[in-house]
Protein backbone atom coordinates (compact mmCIF):
# COMPACT_ATOMS: atom_id res chain seq x y z
CA UNK A 1 0.00 0.00 0.00
CA UNK A 2 1.54 3.15 -0.12
CA UNK A 3 1.60 6.53 1.46
CA UNK A 4 -1.05 8.05 -0.85
CA UNK A 5 -3.04 4.95 -0.75
CA UNK A 6 -2.78 4.89 3.18
CA UNK A 7 -3.89 8.58 3.77
CA UNK A 8 -7.23 7.92 1.66
CA UNK A 9 -8.19 4.66 3.71
CA UNK A 10 -7.28 7.10 6.42
CA UNK A 11 -9.97 9.93 5.42
CA UNK A 12 -12.41 7.12 4.84
CA UNK A 13 -12.17 5.90 7.75
CA UNK A 14 -12.76 9.04 9.57
CA UNK A 15 -16.09 9.90 7.44
CA UNK A 16 -17.30 6.27 8.30
CA UNK A 17 -16.20 7.10 11.90
CA UNK A 18 -16.66 10.65 13.29
CA UNK A 19 -16.65 9.65 17.28
CA UNK A 20 -16.70 6.69 19.09
CA UNK A 21 -19.29 4.43 19.26
CA UNK A 22 -20.33 3.31 22.96
CA UNK A 23 -22.24 0.34 21.50
CA UNK A 24 -21.25 -3.06 22.85
CA UNK A 25 -21.59 -5.19 20.08
CA UNK A 26 -18.33 -7.43 18.39
CA UNK A 27 -18.30 -5.25 15.40
CA UNK A 28 -17.47 -1.98 17.76
CA UNK A 29 -13.50 -1.45 17.47
CA UNK A 30 -14.19 1.01 20.07
CA UNK A 31 -16.62 -1.18 22.44
CA UNK A 32 -13.88 -2.26 24.91
CA UNK A 33 -12.03 1.16 24.91
CA UNK A 34 -15.71 2.84 25.71
CA UNK A 35 -15.93 0.86 28.63
CA UNK A 36 -13.40 2.24 30.48
CA UNK A 37 -16.17 5.36 30.20
CA UNK A 38 -19.21 3.72 31.34
CA UNK A 39 -16.47 1.77 34.32
CA UNK A 40 -15.64 4.97 35.75
CA UNK A 41 -12.00 5.22 35.07
CA UNK A 42 -11.96 7.73 32.30
CA UNK A 43 -14.95 10.64 32.42
CA UNK A 44 -14.60 11.03 28.57
CA UNK A 45 -12.90 8.69 26.31
CA UNK A 46 -13.81 10.31 23.24
CA UNK A 47 -12.08 13.21 23.58
CA UNK A 48 -8.71 10.88 22.77
CA UNK A 49 -10.11 11.46 19.22
CA UNK A 50 -9.25 15.34 20.01
CA UNK A 51 -5.69 14.02 20.68
CA UNK A 52 -2.35 14.67 18.68
CA UNK A 53 1.27 12.70 19.75
CA UNK A 54 4.26 13.27 18.13
CA UNK A 55 6.00 10.03 18.26
CA UNK A 56 9.88 11.05 17.76
CA UNK A 57 12.18 7.50 16.95
CA UNK A 58 10.04 4.74 14.91
CA UNK A 59 12.64 2.06 16.29
CA UNK A 60 11.91 -0.62 18.93
CA UNK A 61 9.67 1.34 21.75
CA UNK A 62 8.47 3.76 19.04
CA UNK A 63 6.82 1.31 16.58
CA UNK A 64 5.20 -0.42 19.37
CA UNK A 65 4.45 2.88 21.06
CA UNK A 66 2.83 4.20 18.16
CA UNK A 67 0.59 0.84 17.31
CA UNK A 68 -0.35 0.89 20.77
CA UNK A 69 -1.50 4.57 20.37
CA UNK A 70 -3.19 3.60 17.31
CA UNK A 71 -5.83 1.08 17.97
CA UNK A 72 -6.45 3.46 21.49
CA UNK A 73 -8.05 5.53 18.93
CA UNK A 74 -5.73 8.22 19.32
CA UNK A 75 -6.65 11.30 16.94
CA UNK A 76 -3.35 12.08 15.23
CA UNK A 77 0.07 11.21 15.06
CA UNK A 78 3.17 12.68 13.65
CA UNK A 79 6.11 9.96 12.96
CA UNK A 80 9.49 11.17 12.53
CA UNK A 81 12.47 8.97 11.73
CA UNK A 82 15.08 8.57 8.98
CA UNK A 83 16.16 5.10 9.34
CA UNK A 84 15.17 1.98 6.92
CA UNK A 85 13.27 -1.10 8.10
CA UNK A 86 16.66 -3.87 8.37
CA UNK A 87 16.39 -7.50 8.88
CA UNK A 88 17.99 -6.87 11.70
CA UNK A 89 14.74 -5.21 13.45
CA UNK A 90 12.94 -8.27 13.23
CA UNK A 91 14.12 -9.27 16.65
CA UNK A 92 11.58 -6.35 17.94
CA UNK A 93 7.79 -6.15 17.55
CA UNK A 94 6.29 -4.02 14.75
CA UNK A 95 7.87 -4.60 11.96
CA UNK A 96 7.86 -7.49 9.34
CA UNK A 97 10.80 -9.44 6.77
CA UNK A 98 8.82 -7.77 3.88
CA UNK A 99 9.28 -4.55 4.64
CA UNK A 100 12.97 -4.51 4.64
CA UNK A 101 14.60 -1.79 2.69
CA UNK A 102 11.80 0.43 3.48
CA UNK A 103 11.63 3.70 5.36
CA UNK A 104 10.37 2.94 9.05
CA UNK A 105 8.03 5.84 8.96
CA UNK A 106 6.29 4.75 5.39
CA UNK A 107 6.34 1.23 7.16
CA UNK A 108 4.91 2.10 10.32
CA UNK A 109 2.60 4.38 8.37
CA UNK A 110 1.04 1.49 6.15
CA UNK A 111 0.65 -0.71 9.09
CA UNK A 112 -0.83 1.62 11.20
CA UNK A 113 -3.36 2.77 8.71
CA UNK A 114 -4.36 -0.70 8.15
CA UNK A 115 -4.64 -1.19 11.87
CA UNK A 116 -6.82 1.65 12.60
CA UNK A 117 -8.19 3.97 8.84
CA UNK A 118 -9.74 6.31 11.47
CA UNK A 119 -6.06 7.79 12.82
CA UNK A 120 -4.28 10.42 10.97
CA UNK A 121 -0.81 9.26 10.01
CA UNK A 122 1.33 12.48 9.39
CA UNK A 123 5.07 10.88 7.92
CA UNK A 124 8.80 12.89 8.73
CA UNK A 125 11.59 11.26 6.78
CA UNK A 126 14.32 13.27 8.05
CA UNK A 127 16.63 13.71 11.15
CA UNK A 128 15.85 16.49 13.29
CA UNK A 129 19.02 16.97 14.85
CA UNK A 130 20.68 18.84 11.58
CA UNK A 131 20.32 22.58 11.84
CA UNK A 132 17.51 22.71 8.60
CA UNK A 133 15.65 19.99 9.81
CA UNK A 134 15.37 21.13 13.47
CA UNK A 135 13.41 24.38 11.99
CA UNK A 136 11.03 21.38 10.10
CA UNK A 137 10.74 19.56 13.49
CA UNK A 138 9.78 22.97 15.40
CA UNK A 139 7.28 23.92 12.83
CA UNK A 140 5.72 20.42 12.64
CA UNK A 141 4.98 19.85 16.08
CA UNK A 142 3.90 23.77 16.62
CA UNK A 143 1.32 23.39 13.97
CA UNK A 144 1.03 19.52 14.19
CA UNK A 145 -2.66 19.64 16.72
CA UNK A 146 -5.82 17.91 15.33
CA UNK A 147 -7.29 21.39 14.62
CA UNK A 148 -4.82 22.62 11.83
CA UNK A 149 -2.21 25.82 13.21
CA UNK A 150 -2.37 24.19 16.67
CA UNK A 151 0.66 22.38 18.27
CA UNK A 152 0.62 18.53 19.14
CA UNK A 153 -0.27 17.46 22.63
CA UNK A 154 2.61 15.68 23.38
CA UNK A 155 5.92 14.93 22.36
CA UNK A 156 7.02 11.32 22.87
CA UNK A 157 10.93 10.59 22.69
CA UNK A 158 11.89 6.95 21.28
CA UNK A 159 15.64 7.83 20.48
CA UNK A 160 18.38 6.19 21.08
CA UNK A 161 21.00 8.71 21.22
CA UNK A 162 21.81 12.23 23.47
CA UNK A 163 21.55 14.80 20.59
CA UNK A 164 18.13 13.55 19.30
CA UNK A 165 16.90 13.73 23.07
CA UNK A 166 18.54 17.51 23.59
CA UNK A 167 17.17 18.53 20.21
CA UNK A 168 13.72 17.39 21.50
CA UNK A 169 14.24 19.12 24.88
CA UNK A 170 15.42 22.22 23.24
CA UNK A 171 12.41 22.19 20.94
CA UNK A 172 9.84 21.34 24.02
CA UNK A 173 11.46 24.09 25.62
CA UNK A 174 11.37 26.72 23.18
CA UNK A 175 7.15 26.01 22.86
CA UNK A 176 6.65 25.02 26.14
CA UNK A 177 5.34 21.30 25.10
CA UNK A 178 5.20 18.34 27.60
CA UNK A 179 6.93 15.20 26.77
CA UNK A 180 7.94 12.23 27.66
CA UNK A 181 11.71 10.69 27.37
CA UNK A 182 12.38 7.15 27.65
CA UNK A 183 15.10 4.44 26.53
CA UNK A 184 16.11 1.18 27.32
CA UNK A 185 19.84 0.18 28.29
CA UNK A 186 22.36 -1.46 26.15
CA UNK A 187 22.12 -4.98 27.81
CA UNK A 188 18.25 -5.24 26.81
CA UNK A 189 17.33 -5.49 30.30
CA UNK A 190 16.66 -1.95 31.55
CA UNK A 191 14.65 0.99 30.94
CA UNK A 192 12.93 4.27 32.06
CA UNK A 193 10.88 7.46 30.82
CA UNK A 194 10.60 10.40 32.02
CA UNK A 195 8.07 12.92 31.97
CA UNK A 196 9.17 16.44 31.46
CA UNK A 197 7.42 19.59 32.06
CA UNK A 198 9.39 22.59 30.92
CA UNK A 199 9.42 25.07 33.74
CA UNK A 200 8.17 22.95 36.08
CA UNK A 201 9.86 19.64 36.59
CA UNK A 202 13.82 19.25 35.17
CA UNK A 203 14.42 18.91 31.12
CA UNK A 204 16.83 16.57 29.95
CA UNK A 205 19.54 19.42 29.71
CA UNK A 206 18.96 20.33 33.24
CA UNK A 207 19.21 16.49 34.19
CA UNK A 208 21.75 14.76 31.75
CA UNK A 209 22.44 11.28 31.84
CA UNK A 210 25.81 9.92 33.79
CA UNK A 211 27.28 9.64 30.86
CA UNK A 212 27.18 13.27 30.08
CA UNK A 213 27.33 14.37 33.56
CA UNK A 214 30.65 12.59 34.05
CA UNK A 215 31.95 14.16 30.54
CA UNK A 216 32.18 10.73 28.82
CA UNK A 217 32.20 10.87 25.54
CA UNK A 218 29.51 8.60 24.20
CA UNK A 219 31.01 7.20 21.14
CA UNK A 220 33.21 5.62 23.32
CA UNK A 221 30.80 3.76 25.15
CA UNK A 222 29.56 1.88 21.68
CA UNK A 223 32.44 -1.13 21.13
CA UNK A 224 33.26 -1.58 17.77
CA UNK A 225 31.57 -4.90 16.32
CA UNK A 226 29.28 -5.31 18.77
CA UNK A 227 25.87 -5.08 18.72
CA UNK A 228 23.89 -3.66 21.81
CA UNK A 229 21.15 -6.42 22.95
CA UNK A 230 17.73 -5.59 22.17
CA UNK A 231 14.86 -7.70 23.78
CA UNK A 232 11.18 -7.42 22.53
CA UNK A 233 10.16 -8.13 26.34
CA UNK A 234 11.89 -5.03 27.36
CA UNK A 235 11.23 -2.99 24.92
CA UNK A 236 7.72 -3.50 24.79
CA UNK A 237 7.42 -3.11 28.58
CA UNK A 238 9.11 0.48 28.51
CA UNK A 239 6.16 1.21 25.51
CA UNK A 240 3.84 -0.01 27.76
CA UNK A 241 4.64 2.49 30.20
CA UNK A 242 5.02 5.03 28.00
CA UNK A 243 1.65 5.09 26.45
CA UNK A 244 0.10 3.88 29.68
CA UNK A 245 1.32 7.70 31.25
CA UNK A 246 0.39 9.17 27.74
CA UNK A 247 -3.47 7.94 28.13
CA UNK A 248 -3.34 9.41 31.74
CA UNK A 249 -2.12 12.47 30.78
CA UNK A 250 -4.26 13.06 27.92
CA UNK A 251 -7.38 11.39 29.06
CA UNK A 252 -6.79 12.96 32.97
CA UNK A 253 -6.68 9.66 35.10
CA UNK A 254 -5.02 7.96 37.50
CA UNK A 255 -1.49 9.66 38.65
CA UNK A 256 1.29 10.40 35.69
CA UNK A 257 5.02 9.21 36.43
CA UNK A 258 7.40 11.36 36.59
CA UNK A 259 9.76 9.63 36.27
CA UNK A 260 9.76 5.57 35.92
CA UNK A 261 12.29 3.04 35.43
CA UNK A 262 12.32 -0.98 35.01
CA UNK A 263 15.47 -3.48 36.24
CA UNK A 264 14.31 -6.65 34.92
CA UNK A 265 16.60 -8.73 36.77
CA UNK A 266 14.66 -7.84 39.78
CA UNK A 267 11.32 -6.91 38.51
CA UNK A 268 12.14 -3.73 40.35
CA UNK A 269 10.22 -0.15 39.56
CA UNK A 270 11.91 3.14 41.12
CA UNK A 271 10.16 6.23 41.00
CA UNK A 272 11.59 10.00 41.39
CA UNK A 273 10.73 13.40 40.77
CA UNK A 274 13.41 15.80 39.49
CA UNK A 275 13.27 19.75 40.46
CA UNK A 276 14.85 21.96 37.39
CA UNK A 277 18.28 23.57 37.38
CA UNK A 278 18.04 27.16 38.06
CA UNK A 279 21.36 27.86 36.29
CA UNK A 280 20.32 25.25 33.42
CA UNK A 281 22.30 26.20 30.13
CA UNK A 282 18.89 26.01 27.93
CA UNK A 283 17.59 29.54 28.26
CA UNK A 284 14.18 28.56 27.73
CA UNK A 285 13.99 26.45 30.69
CA UNK A 286 14.92 29.19 32.98
CA UNK A 287 12.46 31.39 31.24
CA UNK A 288 9.85 28.35 31.78
CA UNK A 289 10.73 28.67 35.56
CA UNK A 290 10.08 31.42 35.85
CA UNK A 291 6.61 31.64 34.23
CA UNK A 292 5.92 28.52 36.38
CA UNK A 293 7.05 30.64 39.71
CA UNK A 294 5.38 33.57 38.65
CA UNK A 295 2.14 31.88 38.77
CA UNK A 296 -0.48 32.50 41.31
CA UNK A 297 -0.24 29.72 44.00
CA UNK A 298 -4.36 28.72 43.72
CA UNK A 299 -3.79 28.39 40.02
CA UNK A 300 -0.25 25.71 40.76
CA UNK A 301 -2.59 23.78 43.33
CA UNK A 302 -5.25 23.58 41.48
CA UNK A 303 -2.61 21.98 38.09
CA UNK A 304 -0.89 19.53 40.85
CA UNK A 305 -3.97 18.14 42.60
CA UNK A 306 -5.92 17.37 39.34
CA UNK A 307 -4.44 13.96 38.83
CA UNK A 308 -5.40 13.73 42.51
CA UNK A 309 -8.93 14.44 41.90
CA UNK A 310 -9.21 11.77 39.52
CA UNK A 311 -8.02 9.32 42.14
CA UNK A 312 -10.78 10.27 45.15
CA UNK A 313 -13.73 8.15 43.27
CA UNK A 314 -12.94 5.14 43.47
CA UNK A 315 -15.85 3.62 41.73
CA UNK A 316 -18.70 4.30 40.14
CA UNK A 317 -21.90 2.83 39.33
CA UNK A 318 -21.79 0.54 36.01
CA UNK A 319 -23.24 -1.79 33.70
CA UNK A 320 -21.16 -4.72 34.69
CA UNK A 321 -21.51 -4.16 39.06
CA UNK A 322 -17.74 -4.40 39.19
CA UNK A 323 -16.23 -1.86 41.72
CA UNK A 324 -12.98 -0.71 42.07
CA UNK A 325 -11.64 -1.42 45.84
CA UNK A 326 -8.52 0.90 47.76
CA UNK A 327 -5.34 -1.10 48.65
CA UNK A 328 -5.38 -2.10 52.14
CA UNK A 329 -4.51 0.31 54.89
CA UNK A 330 -0.48 -0.87 55.04
CA UNK A 331 -0.15 0.99 51.23
CA UNK A 332 1.65 4.05 51.80
CA UNK A 333 -0.10 7.34 51.70
CA UNK A 334 0.62 10.18 49.23
CA UNK A 335 2.17 12.67 50.18
CA UNK A 336 4.00 11.46 53.05
CA UNK A 337 7.81 11.86 53.51
CA UNK A 338 9.83 8.74 52.75
CA UNK A 339 12.53 7.93 55.46
CA UNK A 340 15.88 7.75 54.17
CA UNK A 341 15.24 9.01 50.88
CA UNK A 342 18.80 9.60 49.68
CA UNK A 343 20.04 6.05 50.35
CA UNK A 344 16.83 4.93 48.41
CA UNK A 345 17.12 7.60 45.17
CA UNK A 346 20.97 6.38 44.95
CA UNK A 347 19.56 2.63 45.01
CA UNK A 348 16.88 3.86 42.41
CA UNK A 349 19.32 4.74 40.11
CA UNK A 350 21.52 1.86 40.40
CA UNK A 351 19.24 -0.45 40.37
CA UNK A 352 17.25 0.97 36.92
CA UNK A 353 20.49 -0.01 35.37
CA UNK A 354 22.47 -2.49 37.04
CA UNK A 355 21.66 -6.21 38.38
CA UNK A 356 21.78 -6.66 42.00
CA UNK A 357 24.77 -7.80 43.48
CA UNK A 358 22.56 -10.49 45.85
CA UNK A 359 19.58 -10.58 46.75
CA UNK A 360 20.23 -9.83 50.04
CA UNK A 361 21.79 -6.03 49.52
CA UNK A 362 18.69 -4.84 47.29
CA UNK A 363 15.14 -3.87 48.16
CA UNK A 364 12.57 -6.01 47.61
CA UNK A 365 10.80 -6.41 44.18
CA UNK A 366 7.92 -4.78 45.55
CA UNK A 367 9.52 -2.08 47.16
CA UNK A 368 9.85 1.32 45.24
CA UNK A 369 11.51 4.61 45.35
CA UNK A 370 9.38 7.94 45.50
CA UNK A 371 10.85 11.12 46.32
CA UNK A 372 11.59 14.53 44.96
CA UNK A 373 15.31 15.95 44.67
CA UNK A 374 17.39 19.06 43.39
CA UNK A 375 20.10 19.03 40.81
CA UNK A 376 22.96 19.58 43.08
CA UNK A 377 22.12 16.12 44.85
CA UNK A 378 21.37 14.28 41.63
CA UNK A 379 25.33 15.26 40.71
CA UNK A 380 26.40 14.70 44.21
CA UNK A 381 24.97 10.62 44.48
CA UNK A 382 25.79 10.25 40.65
CA UNK A 383 29.68 11.59 41.60
CA UNK A 384 29.79 8.93 44.31
CA UNK A 385 28.44 5.92 42.22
Amino acid sequence: MTSREGERESKMGRDRIEKMSAEVVDSNPYSRLMALQRMGIVSEYEQIRQKSVAVVGVGGVGSVTADMLTRCGIGKLLLFDYDKVELANMNRLFFTPDQAGLSKVEAAANTLNFINPDVAIETNNYNITTVDNFDKFLGAIQTGGVKQGTPVDLVLSCVDNFEARMAINTACNELSLHWFESGVSENAVSGHIQFIRPGETACFACAPPLVVAENIDEKTLKREGVCAASLPTTMGIVAGMLVQNTLKYLLHFGTVSDYLGYNAMIDFFPQMSLKPNPTCDDSFCVKRQQEYLAKPACEKEVQNSAESDTEAVLHEDNLYGIELVAEDDGAPVKGAQPSNSTNKLTEGLKLAYEGPVSVEDTPTAHQSTEDEVSLDQLMAQMSSM
